[in-house]
């Protein structure tokens, strides 16, 4: 075991696939070189070549469309958004192209993509710079949506993310990157359709994901204290959701609290609600609550920004509120 941080575990999974499978490359702003935005493919170009860690101009859409092609042909690119908001620009490109072309081929093609990078609201990077993107391509059909939460999620989802024949959103948080985890020293490769059991508990489920793992946890510390015993999921698949685990736990407890970053219009919580209420609407003793981010852009301002985002106390207020009526 290995202490590491959460970015040097992205690049250790980035550098190990390069390594097996020389099919695999890099493309995107700034990631040869200078070793991307938050140092994730530091140095590869020096064992690697410029050719398989490509540089590429300000021009998201272009490079996007380059990728899909080269996965096309059989090669397995990583693209790396400098911020993932900035990959909006490429939003055709994803959606029509990426997510669509296997089954418009009738098979023929195979899209074994990746397209990762820092996302989320960080300290104070401004609206354009704080998007959340996981709900935008939500909708989106031939798409596999990943949020990873720790150094030890992230490096063995991105592994996955990396061997998989479809292409993968990997959602990685910017105020993340430099948490630390003791990793294995053997290889391992995580499920990309599964959801972590973080906690077991009786009163209440929490679903959750990326950096609002840590605001429930922090949330869970004081109400251990107080005698709740809530159950904590970190879905970590997006899409597709783990209704396995997802409704063993609802079976279990029969209250769900959905805690997310996601704006609250049309979010992932939003999704996540209408799934619980189709499939297992029979084993709730109350609604499904949802502790969403305020829908406005994000300000600037640190108290602001504070305030557009769910906050420990809010959590530990709705749990309270939910089993207060327990029978």
């Amino acid at each position: 075991m290995a202490e590491t941080l959460f970015f040097n575990a992205l690049r250790e999974a980035i550098d190990e696939e390069m390594a097996r499978d020389p099919s695999v490359l890099v493309m995107g702003e700034d990631v040869g070189h200078y070793g991307g935005s938050y140092k994730v493919t530091k140095d590869l170009y020096k064992k690697y070549g410029d050719l398989r860690l490509l540089d590429t101009p300000i021009a998201e859409n272009s490079f996007t469309g380059m990728a899909i092609g080269a996965a096309m042909t059989g090669l397995r690119p990583i693209i790396e958004g400098m911020n993932m908001g900035f990959l909006l620009l490429a939003f055709n490109q994803i959606a029509n192209n990426a997510g669509m072309l296997r089954y418009t081929s009738g098979g023929n093609f195979k899209i074994p993509l990746v397209i990762r990078g820092p996302g989320g609201v960080g300290r104070q990077l401004g609206a354009e710079h704080s998007q959340r993107l996981e709900a935008y391509f939500q909708a989106v059909p031939g798409l596999k949506i990943v949020a990873c939460s720790t150094p030890y999620n992230a490096k063995g989802l991105l592994k996955a993310a990396i061997r998989d024949d479809n292409p993968v959103l990997f959602f990685e948080h910017v105020l993340l990157y430099n948490l630390k985890e003791n990793l294995p020293d053997e290889e391992y490769v995580l499920p990309l359709d599964k959801a972590e059991v973080v906690r077991k508990g009786e009163d209440v489920t929490i679903l959750t994901y990326s950096r609002m793992r840590y605001h429930v946890l922090q949330a869970v510390k004081t109400l251990e204290k107080e005698g709740y015993d809530p159950e904590v999921i970190d879905l970590l698949s997006l899409k597709p959701l783990d209704f396995e685990t997802i409704g063993a736990s609802i079976r279990k407890t029969h209250r769900v609290i959905i805690v997310e970053e996601c704006m609250r219009t049309g979010g992932i919580g939003a999704e996540i609600v209408a799934s619980i209420n189709d499939r297992l609407f029979d084993e709730l003793d109350a609604p499904v609550l949802r502790l969403s981010s305020q829908d406005i852009p994000t300000p600037y301002n640190g108290a602001l920004e504070n305030l557009t985002i769910v906050q420990p106390q809010d959590i530990i207020e709705a749990v309270k509120k939910m089993t207060a009526a327990k029978v």
